[in-house]
């Protein structure tokens, strides 16, 4: 049985970068879980992650993000960077079935197993089964409001879950200023 959940969105504005998440998660046709928390505060609040896919796949990516950035406490590309080189090249970490979205005071990175780890031009990154819907929303919002890169998360979000059934609008976000 599938597992399918997540919409994660990260936007940055005006100095300000904010990731949020909604609850739901989806196992075929069943939600089993509508407030689950997707997102982590790692570094002492300097790096928040977003995560997309299997739970358990995510934790251990997370897990060794956090020792990579304590190799690399200064330089997050880099960190990411070792991260997707080493689930690339891993027998085991290859199999793993997850995103990351990582963003700090300074970039928006998102991290995949095949070894991407991209810089988006415009700070917006969505992924997970709702996350085109929340970043063509964030987009708009964007180029035709005034809102805080909190401010558009949530609602981008909210959208997205009015729009994908593996979303929902139970909606966690937080923000680096």
């Amino acid at each position: 049985m599938k597992t399918r959940s997540t919409t994660i969105l990260t936007v940055r504005r005006n100095g300000q970068v904010a990731i949020g998440g909604d609850g739901q998660v989806t196992m075929g046709q069943t939600v089993v879980k509508s407030d689950a928390v997707k997102i982590r505060r790692l570094m002492d609040d300097k790096v928040l992650v977003g995560f997309a896919g299997a739970a358990a796949d995510a934790f251990a990516l997370m897990e060794r993000l956090e020792a990579k950035l304590k190799d690399h406490p200064a330089n997050l590309p880099r960190a990411c960077t070792e991260l997707a080189k080493e689930w690339r090249m891993d027998r085991a970490l290859r199999r793993l079935e997850a995103l990351v979205a990582v963003v700090n005071a300074e970039h928006s990175l998102l991290v995949s197993g095949t070894g991407d780890v991209i810089q988006p031009s415009d700070g917006i990154i969505g992924i997970g089964s709702g996350g085109n819907y929340a970043l063509a929303a964030a987009r708009a919002l964007m180029k035709q409001t005034s809102l805080t890169a909190a401010e558009i998360v949530k609602q981008s979000l909210e959208i997205s879950g009015e729009i994908c059934v593996y979303s929902n609008q139970n909606i966690v976000v937080e923000e680096i200023k």
